[in-house]
C-alpha cells in the first residue's frame, strides 16, 4: 500500500493524505477516527449529506459497524431485508478478525493507489468494488461453514447490485483494490493473493465444463488491467503485470509483463523483462510499452 510514499503526490487528495500506524490494532482504530472526522466535514460543508452520513457513519460506534448497516441497505430486497443482513454482516465482522483487517486494510489500498479516492469515507460508501469485496468476504465465511444457500444468495445480491460476481468459494487476500470493479468476473477455486490490483471488467475463469480446480492464481502484488482475461488454472506470479485486453491461458513468471491476445511476455519468453517494483501498489500500466508495440498516433 506504499505507506511511505509522499502524500502529496496524490492528486485530489485534500487534504493531504495521512499515513496510518503500523500496528493492525492501532490502524483499525485510526482509519476509523478518520473517517468519522471526513463525514462531520462533509456534512459541514454538505448539508444536504448530513443525514445520510450521520444515518450510515456518525451514528455507529465502530467500522464494522457502520459497514454492515451499509451493506444491508445496499443489498437488501423485498424478501431479503436489511435488518437480516445488517445481523448477518455485523456478526461475522465481530466474531472473524482477519475480516475486519482485511476491510481496513482494503480501504487504505483504495485511498493510496487511486488518485480519484478523495477520503477513506468516499471508498467506504461509495466504491462499488469495496463494497462487493467486503460483502464476498462474509458470503466466503459462510461458504466455509457450509451455509452455502445463503453464501450463493448473497452471491447472487452482490451481482445484482454491484455488478461484480465473485464466486463464494473464491479466496482474496488483503490490500485488494477492484478499480472501478464493473464486470468483474471470478470463478469458484479462484485464489487472489495480497496486494493486488484489478481493473474492471476482468475475467478469472474456467476453460470449460469439467470441475476440479480450474481457476486462476493470482501472486501477491499484481496488477491486472481492465479487460484482461485470465483463464484455466495457470499461475500469475508475484508481482506479475497483466495488460488491458490481454488473454493469458499459461502461466505467467513473477515481476513480469504479459500483453495481448494470446498474451506474450515482454521481452521475449526466454528473456522476458522483468520490473523490481510491485505494480499492484504503483499502479503502473505502461511501463515497457516501446519494448513491446511499435503502435504510433
Amino acid at each position: 500500500m506504499s505507506p511511505n510514499m509522499p502524500a502529496g503526490e496524490y492528486r485530489n487528495a485534500t487534504p493531504a493524505t495521512p499515513h496510518p500506524p503500523t500496528d493492525t490494532a492501532e490502524e483499525s482504530t485510526w482509519l476509523w477516527t478518520q473517517i468519522k472526522a471526513e463525514a462531520r466535514r462533509d456534512a459541514e460543508a454538505e448539508p444536504a449529506l448530513a443525514s445520510y452520513l450521520y444515518s450510515t457513519i456518525l451514528s455507529h460506534s465502530s467500522l464494522e459497524r457502520s459497514l454492515s448497516f451499509h451493506l444491508g441497505n445496499k443489498l437488501c430486497s423485498s424478501t431479503l431485508l436489511s435488518t437480516l443482513l445488517y445481523d448477518l454482516f455485523l456478526n461475522t465482522f465481530s466474531n472473524e478478525p482477519e475480516l475486519r483487517a482485511a476491510a481496513s486494510a482494503d480501504l487504505l489500498a483504495a485511498r493510496y493507489r487511486d488518485p480519484a479516492c478523495v477520503s477513506f469515507s468516499h471508498c467506504l460508501l461509495n466504491y462499488k468494488g469495496f463494497l462487493a469485496c467486503q460483502a464476498h468476504r462474509v458470503a466466503h465465511k459462510l461458504w466455509t461453514q457450509s451455509r452455502r444457500p445463503l453464501a450463493l444468495a448473497l452471491q447472487s445480491r452482490i451481482s445484482d447490485v454491484f455488478a461484480v460476481d465473485i464466486h463464494p468459494a473464491a479466496k482474496i487476500g488483503k490490500g485488494i483494490l477492484f478499480d472501478h470493479a464493473t464486470g468483474v468476473v471470478v470463478g469458484e477455486t479462484a485464489v487472489i493473493g495480497n496486494n493486488v490490483s484489478i481493473l474492471h471488467h476482468v475475467t478469472l475463469g474456467g476453460t470449460g465444463k469439467i470441475g476440479g480446480d480450474r481457476h486462476p492464481k493470482i501472486g501477491d502484488g499484481v496488477l491486472i488491467g481492465a479487460g484482461a482475461t485470465i483463464l484455466g488454472n495457470v499461475r500469475i506470479g508475484e508481482g506479475a503485470k497483466i495488460g488491458a485486453g490481454s488473454v493469458v491461458l499459461i502461466d505467467v513468471p513473477p515481476r513480469t509483463t504479459a500483453v495481448g491476445n494470446p498474451a506474450r511476455l515482454v521481452g521475449g519468453k526466454e528473456q522476458p523483462t522483468k520490473h523490481e517494483e510491485c505494480p499492484g501498489e504503483s499502479m503502473d500500466h505502461t511501463s515497457f510499452i516501446s519494448e513491446w508495440s511499435d503502435y504510433i498516433i
